[in-house]
């Protein structure tokens, strides 16, 4: 590993990523937009077998303009995803939005219909839902979908963490009115930084391009009729996703097999893997996590610890959204009997992130586990 460090999740590269960026080099394609631009959201829709696609600049801009389409005002409720990254409910703020989180359930640790259907009876009017697909482990999409479709509510499927995972045979980021993919450092493929908002809407992915063009109307001179940003993505970076998505499959492979492994070598331990949907899903395995059983004593911030002191990187689960501070005046709903009864919050004090790194070999996977072992003994 790099510096003979065991990473968390980081790039993997092949080559062809160079090709497409040379390429864009000698064409003097080096501004926003250009061929790879073009040419990567082409084979990124038809990868993922969407209609349109619009890469930005991140995945944030992609969740952005997907809040900004299903026409979020001041005060309108959305229904947000509350195990999950900040990025993901980040936007409705943007617009004036107000979030309201919605607890998850134990079978693949994502948004809970149940709790959904109870937030739509509070919630009537909710006019969105954001559902994420937790560290590439499809939600229960068709269960979120119908909800939405009965309340007539736009769903927005955060896909950030999911590209190339399948529900029922179709890929994540294709369920809802809106998708959205990330290409961070750290996700399956990369761009270095960048994202892509995805529909089967043309009109919607030529408004997302419009806007994140600083929303240029059509004339020789600058002119504005609505505010814009800066959210497009560069013709260099569009080469290196080109070039990444070439290994998307075999990239996925090695994710799935990593995680095979840990939770072969922890059958025996008071461990238990992330969960998914074994008979409907097939996810990437962006990250693997693990959660420790109630009652044991050692804590996932002393399993990280070990690891860090052999240089192995390792992080925590993500932390609710309705614990984080900033949206301490939120509203959260649980099936739960009681919102102490959380189950994101149960996963996040009993959860670690392991290293899942592609690059990592067996051996050091095998590193891995024994300081786990180690540590619980």
């Amino acid at each position: 590993m790099i510096n003979g460090k065991i990473w968390l999740s980081s790039p993997t590269m092949h080559g062809e990523e160079l090709e497409f960026v040379r390429q864009a080099f000698e064409s003097n394609w080096v501004a926003p937009l250009g061929p790879n631009v073009t040419a990567f959201e082409d084979e990124m829709a038809a990868y993922i077998g969407v209609g349109h696609a619009a890469a930005l600049v991140s995945g944030t801009a992609a969740l952005h303009m997907s809040v900004k389409l299903a026409g979020i005002r001041p005060g309108d409720k959305v229904l947000c995803s509350d195990l999950t990254f900040s990025a993901t409910v980040n936007p409705v703020s943007y617009e004036g939005g107000e979030q309201v989180f919605i607890d998850s359930e134990p079978k693949t640790w994502n948004m809970d219909p149940a709790a959904l259907e109870k937030a739509f009876e509070k919630y009537p009017d909710a006019k969105a839902v954001i559902s994420a697909n937790l560290y590439g482990t499809p939600a229960m999409l068709d269960e979120i979908r119908s909800l939405c479709s009965a309340h007539g509510a736009v769903f927005i499927e955060d896909a950030a963490e999911s590209i190339a995972s399948t529900y029922k045979g179709r890929e994540t980021g294709t369920f809802g009115k809106y998708g959205c993919l990330s290409f961070n450092g750290n996700k399956l493929i990369t761009t270095s930084g960048g994202g892509m908002f995805l529909s089967d809407d043309e009109e919607a992915v030529k408004k997302v391009r419009f806007w994140s063009t600083q929303s240029r109307e059509p004339y020789p001179w600058y002119q504005h009729r609505e505010i814009g940003y800066n959210y497009r993505m560069s013709n260099i970076v569009a080469g290196i996703g080109r070039g990444q998505l070439l290994h998307i499959e075999e990239h996925k492979a090695a994710k799935q097999a990593i995680y095979r492994r840990y939770r072969e070598a922890f059958r025996d331990l008071p461990v238990q893997m992330n969960p998914y949907d074994e008979q409907n899903s097939d996810p990437n395995f962006w990250l693997s996590c693990m959660t420790l059983d109630k009652g044991v004593k050692t804590t996932p911030e002393e399993i990280r610890l070990k690891l860090n002191e052999k240089n192995i990187e390792s992080r925590p689960i993500w932390k609710p959204m309705h614990l984080q501070p900033v949206f301490a005046d939120r509203d959260f709903i649980t099936a739960a009997d009681s919102p102490e009864q959380s189950l994101g919050a149960d996963i996040f004090a009993r959860g670690l992130c392991l290293p899942s790194d592609i690059k990592m070999t067996e051996e050091e996977q095998g590193t891995v586990i024994d300081v786990i072992r180690g540590t619980l003994r």
